[in-house]
């Protein structure tokens, strides 16, 4: 006898996702998560809500031409599948989000009413190579409501559901194992936990007050990553690539992202490809009001700022704020750092620095209509201004001498040379002064300033760091900051997981960034930013129709 037609392990956004395809299509749904209900959708309650999506109206308003053929190939530019490996399902599943993006994906998200905000912005600029990775344009479709708005379209529907029957909510319920039958997956077993006060951002309690089994017609797999887990950050980092793992890193991710569903399926049989292949970032700050040990925020800056490794040596091109993530980290941690530091003016801080995150953004989060658009104009954002307030990984001072100083006494143990430092500095305003110039960067922030919405609101005239009408300066302290897992369970295109001669699980399906949103990877080595959301958006729909259909 079963309990449902299907579990769901996972409340986050895929899982949700995938239980309002199957309520829909008449079927009963248990849906389980470790935590309570206040974490409903996951770690897309944090997110900034930001969407990769192609060839729409907000697009063409603001003159980029963008279609399907060239964000395939920018993804597959950023990916580098490994043509003769474990990239075969994570190619197709590439392949089939890049459709999804181009044409469903915005008019689903309108039909649960989810809305965007304007401009589009532009992260990942890429290499500076035409073949090469990132964004040929401006792709970034921010979403009124940010990430919990997101979640309320998909949340609202399930909660429904729920309190129609269809639906059975199993919160403070810890999957330990998938219960198996003649080689199929038909259920789950784990420990109730005991209910506490956690907020949506603490774990909650783990202490256990008995033990579930649940039996159903299949199971699908929806629990997110490792990015909360340093051990097993550590354990997969990719050395080869990005240098050694520094031995302390801050966490962009609340600590249930643990990765313990991964394993649990590996024990059933599954296939779990491509653990080293992570998304972190090389440009965090400690968070002003941190909900867990470490907690660190991304900042997003422009093209303008100075970037430093820790010994005071300028980062090669391309390797300037918003153009690469990888890139820098690898440069910086190969280097043997912890750390680096963006050189900015007070002038650069108004329109290019901002933190991620909807806690960070809460005009955007709240729908709060005149208050973003003051922001987007405002001569120091929000955001900015606690990151002033608290000055964890901040230096202002009127003088480069005096910046250089309060840089020194934040990292002591690696102290900068002030005249590397003012070589630099000088160097690069040199350049950032003339019409015409050698440097990458300087053509950068001209190639960004002839986007018109980054003109408006986004990028600062060039001027020089010197010069005493754009001050006071500053400097921010950035350190590694954890944030996705590129790899996962693998899955075939009706999101079934296999197994590790390529044969299907029976009865077990993946979506979400367990399944590395798609296949065990669909991203490869590398994300063109805003594919996060819709990638669970995306798996999830797939996940849900598969399994309906499957069970008709």
């Amino acid at each position: 006898m079963t309990d449902a037609d299907v579990i769901v392990v996972g409340a986050g956004l895929a899982g949700l996702a995938a239980t309002r395809e199957l309520a829909l299509a008449g079927h009963r749904v248990i849906l389980v998560d470790q935590e309570s209900e206040q974490t409903l959708g996951g770690q897309a309650r944090w997110s900034l809500g930001g969407l990769f999506l192609v060839g729409t109206p907000e697009q063409r308003l603001a003159g980029v031409r963008d279609g399907h053929d060239l964000a395939l190939a920018d993804w597959l530019a950023s990916a580098g599948f490994d043509e003769q490996g474990q990239d075969r399902w994570p190619r197709r599943w590439a392949e089939a989000y890049v459709d999804f993006a181009s044409g469903e994906k915005r008019r689903h998200l309108r039909s649960l009413g989810v809305r965007l905000a304007l401009p589009v912005m532009w992260p990942e600029r890429g290499s500076g190579s035409a073949r090469g990775p990132g964004n040929s344009v401006p792709r970034f479709h921010l979403t009124w409501g940010s990430g919990p708005g997101i979640v309320a379209a998909f949340a609202g529907p399930v909660l429904e559901a729920a309190a129609e029957g269809r639906v059975s909510l199993r919160f403070h319920h810890r999957v330990d194992g998938l219960v198996t039958q003649g080689g199929s997956v038909t259920g789950v077993r784990g420990r109730l936990l005991a209910p506490d006060a956690a907020t949506s951002s603490a774990p909650n309690s783990r202490d256990t007050v008995g033990d579930f089994e649940l039996r159903a017609g299949c199971v699908l797999a929806a629990a997110g990553g490792m990015g909360g887990s340093e051990e097993l950050i550590h354990k997969h980092w990719p050395t080869e690539r990005l240098g050694p793992a520094p031995e302390e890193l801050l966490i962009g991710v609340p600590p249930h992202v643990d990765g313990r569903m991964l394993s649990i399926v590996a024990a059933a049989g599954g296939s779990v490809i491509h653990l080293n292949r992570m998304w972190h970032y090389p440009d965090g700050v400690g968070h002003a009001e941190p909900a867990w040990p470490r907690h660190g925020v991304r900042v997003l800056a422009g093209p303008s700022p100075l970037w430093l490794d820790a010994t005071g040596r300028r980062l090669p091109a391309p390797f300037f704020p918003g153009h690469d993530s990888l890139g820098p980290l690898g440069h910086v941690i190969g280097a043997g750092h912890a750390h680096s530091w963006l050189v900015l003016t007070r002038s650069m801080a108004e329109r290019e620095l901002t933190l991620s995150g909807s806690d960070q953004n809460t005009a955007l989060a709240e729908r709060d209509l005149r208050a973003y658009l003051t922001g987007l104009t405002a001569r120091v954002p929000t955001s900015v201004q606690t990151l002033i307030r608290h000055r964890e990984d901040l230096v202002v001072h009127s003088t480069l001498r005096g910046l250089v100083d309060g840089m020194n006494a934040l990292t002591p143990a690696s102290p900068l040379d002030y005249a590397r430092v003012k070589r630099e500095v000088r160097a690069r305003d040199e350049q950032m002064s003339r019409a015409y110039s050698k440097d990458f960067q300087s053509m950068a922030v001209r190639n960004a300033r002839a986007y018109w919405p980054d003109r408006l609101f986004k990028v600062a005239s060039p001027h020089a760091l010197l010069d005493r009408r754009h001050g006071p300066l500053l400097a921010v302290r950035l350190r590694p900051l954890t944030r996705k897992t590129l790899g996962g369970l693998e899955t075939d295109l009706s999101a079934r997981v296999l197994r590790c001669d390529g044969s299907a699980l029976d009865g077990l399906f993946a979506a979400g960034e367990a399944a590395g949103f798609g296949g065990g990877g669909m991203h490869g080595h590398r994300a063109l930013e805003g594919t996060f959301l819709g990638g669970c958006v995306f798996s999830g729909l797939t996940a849900g129709r598969a399994i309906a259909s499957a069970l008709g």
